[in-house]
C-alpha cells in the first residue's frame, strides 16, 4: 500500500503537470499524510537540510566553471588540439568530435553544456565539409552522454550526496568508463563512416599539431589539475570546483584574453540560475527520500527483487532494464535521486560493490538522455544542429545502441570498472 501512495501521488503529480520538484514533495507530504505524521514543521527543515551539504557546493561552482570555459575559449582550443590530431582521418570530423566531448567532459561535467559546446563548433564544419548531419548530430549527442560519468560529474556529485558515498571513489571510479565509451563510439562511427561521402581532410602536419597543442595546452592541462589533486588528496571535489573556476577564470581573462570582465556578472547569472534548479530539486528529493526510509519503501522493494538476489549479475541485469524504462520518461537528475534511495539498500544486502553500482547506475541515465520522448540531449542537439528531431533520433540509434551493448558488457563483467578503479584510486 505504501509503495501504490509514493507512486501514485508522484506519477500523477506529474501527468498534472507540475514540475518535478514539486511532484517530489507533493510526494512527500501524501506518504506523511498515510503515515499519519504530517507536520509542515519536519517537511521545511528536511527540505532545508536537503541542501545544507557541504559536497553540494560542488555542483554551482562546475557550473560556473563550465560557462567560464566556453565563454574564454577553452572549448574552441580543445577542439581544435583534436581536429588537428584526427582530423585528417577518414570520417576525420567525427572523431574530432567524439575525442572533443571526452576532454571537454573531463572539464564541466554537464552533459548538456558539453554538448551544446562541441556542437555549436563542430556541426557547421561537419555540415559544410558534405557529412549526414543527422547523424552527426547523434554522434555529438551520445558524445555529451560522457560527462555524467567521467569526473568531474555533477550527477555522480548529486548521486555520491544521495547514497552516501565517496565522491572522490566515484569520480575516480568513472574514468576508465567513460574511455570506453568513447572508444565505442569511435568503433560505431568508424563502421558509419565508411558510408559518408564527405570531403577529405587536410593532410595531417605535425606542425599544425604542435601549433594547436600550444595554443591549447592550458585548456588542456586543466582536467589533470582536476583529477589528479583529487587523487593525491590535494583537494576534495568541492575544492576542485573551485580550483576549476579560478583556473578557467585565470585563463580566460590573462593568458587567452577572450573573456571580458564585462561577462562574468552574465555567466554568473546564468550559472546560478541552472544550480538553482538542480539544488532546489536535491532539496526536494531528499525529503522525498527521508520519508521512503520512515515508509520503509526499500524493504518492500528488496522483498520484490528477492528472487533474484541470489545472483548479482541477473540483479544487475534487472535493475539496469528498470532504469532504462524509467529514463525515457524521466530526466537524469530526477531519475537519480528518485531511485537512489530505493535501490540502495537492495544493492548493499545483495553484496554488490556500491561505487560499481553507481558508475553503472549514472551511465545508464545518462543514456536516457539519448531516448525519446525526454532525451534532453537530443533536443539540445537538433536546436543547435537546425535539424528535425526525428531525424537526429533516426542519427542516434547505433551510438545509443553501442553505449547500451558496453553498459550490459560491464554488467557481465564488473571488474571492467572495479579494476581500474582500483588502480586509479
Amino acid at each position: 500500500m505504501t509503495i501504490a501512495v509514493f507512486l501514485i501521488a508522484l506519477l500523477g503529480s506529474m501527468a498534472l503537470g507540475m514540475p518535478i520538484a514539486f511532484s517530489l514533495l507533493a510526494c512527500g507530504v501524501a506518504l506523511m499524510v498515510h503515515l499519519g505524521n504530517f507536520d509542515t514543521q519536519i517537511l521545511a527543515q528536511n527540505l532545508l537540510e536537503g541542501v545544507n551539504n557541504y559536497p553540494l557546493m560542488a555542483v554551482p561552482f562546475f557550473m560556473l566553471a563550465g560557462e567560464l570555459m566556453n565563454a574564454g575559449g577553452l572549448s574552441r582550443r580543445i577542439v581544435s588540439v583534436a581536429e588537428a590530431l584526427v582530423g585528417h582521418v577518414r570520417g576525420g570530423l567525427g572523431y574530432v568530435a567524439i575525442l572533443a566531448c571526452l576532454i571537454v567532459a573531463s572539464i564541466s561535467g554537464s552533459a548538456v553544456a558539453d554538448t551544446a559546446a562541441v556542437a555549436a563548433l563542430l556541426i557547421p564544419m561537419m555540415r559544410n565539409a558534405g557529412y549526414n548531419v543527422p547523424r552527426a548530430s547523434g554522434l555529438i549527442a551520445a558524445g555529451g552522454i560522457i560527462a555524467p560519468v567521467v569526473p568531474p560529474s555533477i550527477p555522480i556529485v548529486v548521486f555520491g550526496v544521495a547514497a552516501q558515498l565517496s565522491i572522490t571513489k566515484l569520480f575516480l571510479a568513472g574514468i576508465f568508463p567513460g574511455i570506453m565509451m568513447a572508444l565505442a563510439l569511435a568503433f560505431t562511427w568508424w563502421l558509419c563512416a565508411k558510408k559518408e561521402n564527405v570531403a577529405p581532410g587536410r593532410p595531417f602536419d605535425a606542425r599544425v599539431l604542435a601549433r594547436a597543442l600550444y595554443d591549447g595546452v592550458w585548456a588542456l592541462i586543466l582536467p589533470g589539475v582536476i583529477i589528479g589533486g583529487m587523487k593525491f588528496g590535494i583537494f576534495t571535489p568541492t575544492e576542485a570546483a573551485v580550483v576549476a573556476v579560478v583556473y578557467a577564470l585565470l585563463a580566460g581573462l590573462f593568458v587567452y584574453r577572450e573573456l571580458k570582465p564585462r561577462q562574468i556578472p552574465h555567466l554568473m547569472l546564468v550559472a546560478a540560475k541552472t544550480s538553482s534548479t538542480v539544488m532546489f530539486l536535491v532539496a526536494a528529493a531528499l525529503v522525498s527520500a527521508w520519508l521512503i526510509t520512515i515508509a520503509d519503501i526499500p524493504s518492500q522493494a528488496t522483498a520484490l527483487l528477492q528472487p533474484f538476489m541470489d545472483n548479482k549479475v541477473l540483479l544487475m541485469f534487472v535493475i539496469m532494464i528498470l532504469v532504462i524504462v524509467v529514463g525515457t520518461a524521466l530526466d537524469l537528475m530526477p531519475t537519480v535521486l528518485i531511485l537512489t534511495p530505493i535501490l540502495m539498500p537492495v544493492i548493499k544486502q545483495a553484496g554488490i560493490d556500491p561505487i560499481y553500482f553507481g558508475v553503472m547506475f549514472i551511465m545508464n541515465n545518462a543514456i536516457g538522455l539519448l531516448t525519446p520522448p525526454v532525451g534532453t540531449v537530443l533536443n539540445v542537439v537538433a536546436g543547435v544542429a537546425k535539424a528535425r528531431l526525428d531525424d537526429v533520433i533516426k542519427g542516434v540509434w547505433p551510438f545509443l545502441l553501442a553505449q547500451t551493448i558496453l553498459m550490459f558488457l560491464f554488467v557481465l563483467f564488473p571488474q571492467l570498472i572495479t579494476v581500474p578503479a582500483s588502480w586509479f584510486r
